[in-house]
């Protein structure tokens, strides 16, 4: 731990930097909201707990897309209209490959060029630092900061692979797949599931001479999503063709979000999928936290190496493991009474 001394947090001071929108103010909330340290995470609580009431307002909009369709350049051009329609917009990115290598956004940020300097929009890379639960802790937190600090589209990013489709499908209101037109099977190099996720698809690269393919994928997509959800949905994902390079296709596909959000809302589900979302966090909240528990459990502690080289040589199943693991965490305290949770 640092010599240097700590600087007191004024919750009641930075909730007030943060609702005019300071942009330092908001970037310390940031840090702190991402700050793995005990008394910053009980800081943090109450941090939010002060901005709650003026969250909530945005349209909060995931994207993911395969490798190479240009989310970048999307993310830019989407952002430059939408400001110019009057619109705040802040882009965040749920990265899991950060947590392992230390890496950021910031390329990314550099590739949105217009966006990384336009007054009305705030560009956060990802976290560095935990696990993927909690990266996406840390993002869920900071969209509250944000539509606190009055932006009203929140954009978020998923960068590298893994789960952070599904994490990020889980904290927006609409979650959008970008991809290209391929030669031969349109389908192929589509992750599984990611389908399933998307409420809206976008053919990118929709140009020149790529256009005619780009609108044939467009068709199969469409098929495959046939296939996909009942006749009965009450959202069937529209499939876009657009290119981000020229402009073209962002208006169709910014009204294909707001329309989505249109029909949720008349059918009383748009409310009904946040309350739905953030049950859902609660309980990965409580999953998240029992797990730091577990982990720095003095009992668990001793068991955990002899447990871990067991299954490894296979001599003791992975059902076995846990109940040794977890009986050590139930076991009562063999000291001076301490609690062994703790």
């Amino acid at each position: 731990m640092s010599d240097r001394p700590t600087r007191t947090i004024d919750i009641a001071e930075l909730a007030t930097s943060v609702r005019a929108n300071e942009r330092s103010g908001l970037a310390r909330a940031i840090t702190l909201v991402e700050s793995t340290r005990a008394d910053h995470r009980d800081l943090a609580q109450k941090l939010l707990l002060e901005l709650l009431p003026e969250a909530g307002g945005a349209h909060r909009v995931g994207i993911t897309g395969v490798p190479g369709v240009g989310k970048s350049t999307f993310i830019d051009a989407l952002g430059m209209q939408l400001i110019a329609e009057g619109h705040r917009v802040a882009v965040l990115a749920v990265d899991p490959s950060s947590t392992r290598t230390g890496g950021s956004i910031l390329g990314d940020k550099t590739r949105m060029a217009r966006l990384a300097v336009a007054p009305e929009a705030y560009i956060r890379p990802s976290p560095t630092s935990g696990t993927l639960g909690g990266v996406a802790k840390a993002t869920r937190e900071t969209i509250v900061l944000l539509e606190a600090a009055g932006y009203d589209v929140i954009l978020v990013e998923t960068v590298g692979v893994g789960q952070s489709e599904i994490t990020v499908a889980g904290m927006v209101d609409c979650f959008c797949f970008l991809t290209l037109a391929r030669t031969g099977d349109q389908l192929q190099g589509i992750k599984k599931g990611v389908l399933e996720l998307a409420d809206v698809v976008a053919v990118n690269k929709a140009d020149g001479k790529h256009l005619t393919e780009a609108k044939g994928a467009a068709r199969e997509l469409a098929g495959a999503l046939r296939l996909i959800y009942p006749h009965d949905a009450l959202w069937k994902p529209k499939v876009l063709t657009m290119s981000a390079i020229e402009g073209t296709g962002l208006d169709m596909f910014w009204d294909t979000v707001l329309e989505h959000q249109r029909v949720l809302a008349e059918a009383g589900e748009f409310d009904e999928k946040r309350r739905r979302q953030q049950v859902e966090w609660t309980w990965m909240m409580v999953n998240d936290q029992l797990l730091r528990r577990l982990s720095s459990n003095d009992a668990v502690k001793k068991v955990r190496g002899d447990v871990e080289a067991r299954v490894a040589e296979g001599t003791l199943t992975a059902a076995l493991a846990a109940q040794e693991i977890l009986s050590a965490f139930d076991a009562p305290p063999t000291d001076s009474g301490a609690p062994s949770h703790r």
